[in-house]
């Protein structure tokens, strides 16, 4: 049973025992099957019949990518019943879990889930309160590393590549991670700290460092004890920040303020970090050591990647990682990537990933030879597994060389992107490691015949490995730590 064919239903109750579970209730015609669907996550119902009446239960805590057993991540999530009738649970908080909360309405019954802030955490004026009292504080200084990635939507990027290092190194020294919601997951020996949780606030003050691949946001203030390393989260071909078009006057002033916030900046190779000094108009310490996250195509087990995803040994992997478009954030799939799996036939399986931005808002896409891996946490274990890489305008075109694997450009938009939407600082048709093209026909013929591409952007590929991936040689994520260690910034 879909979320769409609604089931008649007596009571919906919420169960708080380990695992929590929603429990659907009704007499009649049992559903066959029942699921709570959200944007990237389906918990299927266990269907229980005794006499007239039926129970449908559905567990919260589920395993994604072969992870712990983990709440959903915050949202709306529809339940195939419909709202008539029904009894419906109160609002409930299981602490260190979600809030979540439900309605009914034409569409039928929406379960709300949400970050689980305490009674005096969640809501605006206690956030407003919490964050005088941050703003206002002058904490004992904490040997200890605060890391972020992607606004706390996951644990990964140049930000998890460090903080493995650093464990390694320096297993004493305690390692926090700001996380949007219980559904993150945060590697071992790691302390995950809901962001806007009392506790999130007083780490951010205390900590001597700050680790992130992206904006701070408004809600920080800048310690004498504190230093920030802004790894960020690739090389860039489209342009950012100051040297984006038609940049308003706002914007820019939000730039310039964030900028401010930053100690050092981290860059993948020399062209990056001359991009960040203009695009930031940077003039502090840029370190030029490599990527972290990808010391993993170096040293990783592409084997063990395969088994987490469930791919078989003998199947082609094609990574398909597109950008996404400043005037369609929601909008991932621009291959009608399920009409390509079909083509492709059997021996393929094609998974997708959604750019950061598109995590929230998009939805998973769906079809035969197709897995939605937007989710999966950690990009670069995609990496490793990908026997190529379709992609447009994404950074990802940075990392994946460092594979030697063929790269394929699918840009349908070029022109849009290039002269209206971003705008690129060089040519990516003059020097792309691999085929560029607008026609999914001709992509098909050249992914079935990667060695010919191979030989052909050979030399290219060869020039983009040099000018990019200089530094890129599994070790990345170390010298960082040392610089750290080396540099005074920790104890």
């Amino acid at each position: 049973m879909t979320a769409t064919q609604h089931v008649t239903a007596s009571t919906i109750d919420l169960v708080a025992g380990e695992p929590p579970q929603l429990v659907v209730s009704g007499e009649g015609t049992a559903p066959v099957e029942l699921e709570l669907v959200g944007s990237r996550l389906r918990l299927p119902a266990l269907i229980a019949v005794d006499g007239e009446r039926w129970t449908a239960t559905i567990p919260l805590l589920s395993s994604r990518w072969g992870g712990p057993a983990l709440p959903p991540p915050s949202g709306r999530y529809r339940i195939g019943v419909a709202a008539r009738g029904i009894v419906l649970p109160e609002a409930a908080f299981l602490r260190g879990l979600f809030r979540v909360a439900f309605e009914a309405d034409d569409s039928g019954v929406v379960a709300e889930f949400s970050a689980p802030l305490a009674d005096d955490e969640v809501g605006p004026e206690n956030q407003a309160r919490l964050e005088r009292e941050y703003h206002a504080a002058n904490p004992e200084p904490q040997n200890a590393v605060f890391f972020e990635s992607f606004y706390g939507q996951n644990a990964s990027c140049n930000p998890l590549a460090i903080a493995r290092a650093l464990a390694e190194t320096r297993p004493d020294i305690a390692r926090y991670w700001g996380v949007a919601d219980a559904s993150v997951d945060v590697p071992l020996g790691g302390i995950a700290v809901i962001e806007g949780s009392r506790e999130w606030w007083r780490i951010r003050a205390a900590a001597r460092l700050i680790v992130i691949n992206d904006w701070l946001r408004g809600r920080y203030r800048k310690r004498s004890h504190q230093k920030v390393l802004q790894t960020w989260h690739g090389t860039m071909l489209k342009r950012l920040a100051l040297s984006r078009r038609r940049l308003g006057l706002r914007p820019a002033l939000a730039t310039l303020k964030e900028r401010a916030r930053w100690s050092i900046l981290l860059a993948q190779n020399s062209y990056a970090a001359n991009i960040f000094r203009r695009s930031y108009a940077w003039l502090g310490p840029v370190w030029e050591e490599g990527y972290p996250r990808d010391d993993i195509l170096v040293t990783g087990d592409a084997a063990a990647v395969r088994a987490k995803l469930g791919i078989a040994d003998d199947v082609r992997v094609l990574l398909y990682a597109p950008t996404w478009r400043d005037d369609r954030p929601d909008h991932v799939d621009h291959l009608d990537v399920a009409s390509f799996a079909e083509q492709l036939g059997d021996g393929y399986v094609t998974l997708i990933r959604g750019h950061s931005r598109t995590l929230r808002p998009g939805e998973d896409v769906r079809g035969g030879g197709v897995v939605d891996v937007t989710s999966y946490p950690d990009i670069a274990e995609l990496f490793l597994v990908a026997d190529a890489l379709i992609t447009d305008y994404s950074s990802v075109m940075f990392d994946f060389s460092v594979t030697r694997k063929p790269i394929f450009f699918f840009t349908p938009d070029l022109d849009r992107y290039r002269e209206v939407l971003r705008g690129f600082y060089f040519d990516l048709l003059a020097v792309a490691p691999g085929p560029v093209v607008r026609d999914s026909a001709e992509l098909l013929e050249l992914v079935r015949n990667p060695d010919a591409v191979a030989e052909e952007y050979r030399e290219r590929y060869q020039a983009w490995r040099e000018r990019f991936n200089p530094r890129d040689d599994g070790q990345a994520a170390q010298r960082v730590v040392d610089r750290i260690l080396r540099d005074g910034l920790l104890d």
